[in-house]
This record gives structure tokens, C-alpha cells and sequence, in this order.
């Protein structure tokens, strides 16, 4: 694992930019794995602003949804992540939604749901950059501390944090399941980002940095990959 260590949040996230805009001009039909939250919008913000001058660049590329909420089958909410990745990235980069795979929120058979993402993934080969954030327990996506090393997506059992994360915390509705990735696809992947943000994240982190794998923090996992950048802001 590379570790880089900013004292600014857009350094680190023009940074993790450049990294992606490196390997997509060698790969511009990359499939890219997306993680939403504050730690990783930056990033995003950068990809927005190196499309302006470069509005064909993305036009090959396929983007994947980490994970997402499990809503009730006759809600009206898109997904809380999927709102995110619309508004964040498939709009602002003219990703056309027949280049975008994402698990369905308010899917009445979420185990059904979970092997047509699989066999997708699998029709395209392998996630070429999985770009992802650090949860507070050590989580990535909803693969929360304990859970057992999973092969395919599957539907996670969220902890206290993921029910009560900012994205959801305003609604009444508690969600206290979700699709997720699993570990074993996001150390397929050819390349992995991790950016690391926020407060409250030092126990995480240090659990993280210790290079100790354990499933209580499912991000030290990534040191079993040969090719994770793990961005750090110092400035939290």
C-alpha cells in the first residue's frame, strides 16, 4: 500500500484526480467503482473539472455503484446513493445511464438484485479502478466490521453508523440493510484509491496504517491488494 499523507483536502483530492485521468488514457473504457461521501466528492469535483476542457475524455468509461440503502419496494426515493452519483458524476461527466451499472434501491428481491450486479460485472471482465472512502468503524461500502469474506455482492446487515450516516440521519425511516460490493470484488480490482477524511476517523485510520488484517476493520483487507494508493488528510 502507498500512503500519502496532505494537509489539504483538495491537494489530496486533485491528487486521487490525477491518478484516475493516468490510468483511464491508457484504459478509456475503464470501469470505475464509485464510493460516495465526503471524503471521495472531491475527487469527483476534479474529474468535473477536467472534463470541461476535455469533454471527450470520460466518453468510454462505465461506472459501478459500491453500494446503497436498502429502501421499501414502494418508495419513491431513487437511492440515497444514487442521487449522489447522478448529481455528482454521471451528470456532470455526460455518463449516459446504459454505461452505468447500480444496484436498485426499491428491488423486491435483493438476493435477485445482487446476481444480476454480479453477472454484470462479470460480462465486462473486472473493476478496473475501485474508488473508496473510509467509513468511521473501518468499513468499506457496507462491508461492516465482522462480516464474513463474501465473493459477491450481497445484502449487509448495517451497523449503527451506516443507519445513522448524514446521507439518511434526516429521515424518519430507519434503513438497516444494503447492497454492497464484496472485499474479494474490490481486491479484483486492478487499482484502488482509498481517500481518507473527516473527523472522528484517527481509531479507523490507526487500525488501518497498522497493516494487522482483521474483518474488525474491513479496510486492512486492502493490503492484501499490490496496487492501493491511500490518500490521508491530515487537516481534520
Amino acid at each position: 500500500m502507498k500512503i500519502n499523507r496532505f494537509n489539504d483536502y483538495s491537494l489530496m483530492s486533485s491528487y486521487g484526480s490525477q491518478i484516475c485521468v493516468d490510468f483511464i488514457k491508457k484504459k478509456p473504457n475503464s470501469l470505475l467503482s464509485v464510493a460516495t461521501g465526503n471524503s471521495t466528492l472531491g475527487l469527483y469535483k476534479e474529474f468535473k473539472k477536467y472534463f470541461i476542457s476535455n469533454t471527450n475524455f470520460f466518453s468510454k468509461i462505465k461506472v459501478l455503484k459500491l453500494d446503497e440503502w436498502i429502501l421499501n419496494s414502494d418508495s419513491e426515493n431513487l437511492g440515497f446513493c444514487e442521487k449522489y452519483i447522478r448529481f455528482n458524476i454521471l451528470l456532470p461527466l455526460g455518463i449516459s445511464m446504459d454505461r452505468y451499472i447500480s444496484f436498485n434501491a426499491n428491488t423486491s428481491n435483493p438476493e435477485a438484485e445482487c446476481l444480476r450486479i454480479y453477472n454484470e460485472i462479470r460480462a465486462l471482465g473486472s473493476i478496473d479502478i475501485c474508488i473508496l472512502g473510509l467509513g468511521k468503524n473501518g468499513h468499506l461500502g457496507f462491508i461492516e466490521p465482522g462480516a464474513p469474506f463474501h465473493i459477491k455482492p450481497y445484502v449487509a446487515k448495517l451497523s449503527k453508523e451506516s443507519q445513522n450516516h448524514e446521507m439518511v440521519s434526516k429521515h424518519n425511516t430507519k434503513y438497516i440493510s444494503g447492497f454492497t460490493l464484496s472485499i474479494n470484488q474490490i481486491l479484483s480490482s486492478k487499482k484502488v484509491i482509498i481517500l481518507v477524511s473527516g473527523e472522528g476517523k484517527q481509531n479507523a485510520i490507526k487500525d488501518l496504517l497498522s497493516g494487522e488484517i482483521s474483518n474488525n476493520c474491513p479496510a486492512s483487507f486492502l493490503w492484501l491488494h499490490n496496487d492501493v494508493e491511500c490518500l490521508i488528510n491530515e487537516n481534520i
